[in-house]
């Protein structure tokens, strides 16, 4: 096969052992930077070019899309496959992990355990909103925030409300969520790969800091997850229609509570905390849907 990997940076880690994984099995793989692409969008022969070059070839991508070029860059995934390519995640399922209250939204209608959320728009509405969540302390998120970024406690309820109003006065969209205590600021990062948690690992924030993410100086470790909680992780992942997809699960006293599901979920951490391949995986994944498509042709060089 040939296989694009959808990429800003190809010196990241992440997009390095996508392609490490796809020669190792005997394809051809390149990366392709989704910003630098162009369309042609016809109804005869829609295409791609790069560079002044129609980008051609290629029997799937896998796309890495950075979420301050989602909406370029799920066009270009749409592109794609309007040319037939077929795509690790597609486009529509990646818009919908990355608009985080629809994302809530479509878990919601699945029955799929979360944390009690508010979204509300106007200053008045704050009181009914702290307490729809169960009072303080409690989360407040930036819709648009990532990796940690905008997710702020608030302990009590004129931090809360002090907090909310700065938000909603800069013409933010937030959510409020209950703070699970019981969590002691770890979560459980699952990563799924079709209908398979291939990896786990939980991660704990920097002392003093209930936020895990490894990129604010929170810690790893490998951990093994219940049958309820891998369950939970693959409902979400075809709640949100992906494929491939990080799951950020917390443990509470009722049960696993889906924080998160993320369509581009980083390789380097689970792969070094777990000792785990999830790069190959992934582009056994390709093989097994393409081969499908073809009718049972193998793709396994």
């Amino acid at each position: 096969m040939k296989i694009g990997v959808l990429s800003q940076f190809p010196e990241l880690y992440s997009t390095r052992r996508l392609l490490e994984a796809c020669h190792n099995r005997g394809h051809e793989a390149l990366v392709i930077n989704p910003i630098n692409c162009y369309m042609n969008i016809n109804s005869i022969k829609p295409s791609i070019h790069l560079e002044g070059q129609e980008v051609l070839g290629l029997d799937a991508i896998i796309p890495r899309i950075h979420a301050s070029v989602t909406f370029y860059g799920c066009a270009v995934v749409r592109q794609f496959e309007m040319m037939g390519v077929f795509a690790a995640n597609d486009s529509i399922s990646i818009a919908r992990s990355r608009d985080k209250l629809r994302a809530l939204q479509l878990l919601s209608r699945k029955g799929i355990g979360m944390p009690v959320t508010g979204f509300a728009n106007k200053p008045d509405d704050i009181p009914d909103l702290i307490n729809m969540v169960g009072g303080t302390p409690l989360v407040i998120k930036l819709l648009e925030g990532t990796q940690g970024i905008g997710v702020v406690l608030a302990e009590t309820r004129k931090a809360a409300e002090s907090v909310i109003e700065a938000f909603l006065g800069l013409k933010a969209n937030i959510m409020v969520q209950e703070f699970i205590k019981e969590a002691n600021g770890s979560d459980i990062r699952c990563f799924v790969v079709g209908d398979k948690v291939v990896a786990a690992m939980q991660r704990t924030g920097p002392e003093g800091d209930f936020r895990s993410n490894l990129h604010l100086g929170g810690s790893a470790q490998k951990v093994k997850i219940t049958p309820l909680e891998r369950k939970t992780a693959v409902a979400a992942v075809k709640a949100m229609g992906l494929c491939v997809a990080g799951v950020d699960i917390l443990r509470s006293s009722r049960g696993p509570l889906v924080l998160e599901v993320n369509s581009a979920p980083g390789i380097e951490g689970i792969e070094q905390t777990t000792g785990i391949q999830v790069a190959e995986p992934i582009v056994e994944y390709i093989e097994k849907m393409l081969a499908a498509r073809k009718g049972g042709r193998s793709y396994v060089a």
